[in-house]
């Protein structure tokens, strides 16, 4: 009786775009048994990985990695781009926690769907050549869609993947990859820009604020930083607006309950504010007069404004700042 082959397999990292989706289709085309990792944190979502597994059909694990992230973050050898997106550090550190599941599940080696050139940060040979060294697995990341412009891999090298069948895109041009999706048929996938809100200026700026003014960073302050108007107080306090009811109703899932303090104009529209962490009395009544301005609430009016922590309400008479006044608090 011949002896059974062995099943090559072998783990992706997939950020649910055009070009990882076309990096797990090839190797399954050479008969390998492909499977996709994800990694979500409040910076990153995996709803694009779950469509491009849906689509394709090839398994997809999601992992929530926003200790580890966060921890990284605050390393000094953090190499950030132009806003707080550290591109270079993140995929080294994605591909170490996915080496590590390599590992502990059988799988023969790592593949991405990156393209040599296309991001002037993280996709030239150097930043590719840097990931593979912090990742702790260098040599087993094969990159199916620019192999042949790269190092040969160990995978290549042991005839686990056929280096011939793989391919040498390089540079920003999308053609040959959407060429590619319609000889593999693939007619759902997401622009090729966005989706990581550490390149958004506005978010990195709150996200930097954070940063310099608090040591530990739950996981619900980091979702916070998405909504509402964000104003810096002092060096211990901020108040979060929000802008619309959608927004009031993403704030409100952000919040500790116990410990956060709400305010809410009474008797009209306006919108949710929150206090994390909760202030002093005079906190208080400038975080009411701010949501007084911002409310439909007439203009040079006293109102009440209801404050809640936890189960204890109150109210407090407050008169509105006008909007434009608030804008040197503005993070």
């Amino acid at each position: 009786m011949a002896a059974e082959t062995k099943t090559i397999r072998a783990l992706g990292l997939c950020s649910g775009g055009l070009d990882s989706i076309l990096s797990g289709l090839v190797l399954r085309d050479q008969g390998i048994d492909v499977r996709w990792i994800t990694f979500e944190t409040p910076f990153f979502s995996s709803t694009k990985a779950k469509n491009a597994s849906n689509h394709t059909g090839i398994p997809l694990m999601v992992r929530n990695i926003t200790p580890a992230y966060m921890q990284m973050m605050r390393s000094p050898s953090v190499i950030l781009g132009k806003q707080m997106n550290p591109c270079m550090d993140c995929h080294s550190l994605m591909f170490r926690l996915a080496g590590e599941m390599m590992t502990e599940q059988g799988f023969d080696f790592l593949f991405s769907g990156e393209v040599l050139g296309q991001r002037p940060m993280s996709q030239t040979r150097t930043s590719l050549r840097y990931v593979e060294k912090h990742s702790g697995y260098s040599g087993l990341i094969v990159r199916p869609l620019s192999a042949k412009r790269l190092p040969e891999t160990i995978p290549e090298r042991n005839g686990l993947v056929d280096r011939h069948r793989l391919l040498g895109l390089t540079g920003r041009s999308r053609k040959p990859q959407l060429q590619m999706a319609k000889t593999y048929g693939v007619t759902e996938f997401p622009a090729p820009a966005g989706g990581c809100l550490l390149t958004d200026k506005i978010f990195s700026r709150r996200l930097k604020d954070l940063f310099d003014h608090q040591a530990d960073y739950p996981e619900k302050d980091l979702n916070l930083l998405k909504f509402g108007r964000h104003l810096r107080v002092d060096p211990q306090t901020k108040i979060v607006v929000g802008r619309t009811q959608q927004d009031n109703e993403q704030i409100n899932r952000c919040i500790d309950p116990e410990t956060d303090m709400v305010l809410k104009v009474d008797n009209f529209p306006g919108p949710l504010v929150v206090i994390p962490g909760g202030g002093g009395e005079p906190v208080v009544m400038l975080a009411a007069s701010i949501c007084a301005g911002y409310s439909k609430a007439p203009n040079h009016s006293p109102v009440t404004v209801n404050v809640q922590v936890g189960k204890h309400r109150r109210q407090v008479i407050a008169l509105g700042i006008p909007p434009a006044e608030n804008q040197r608090l503005m993070i």
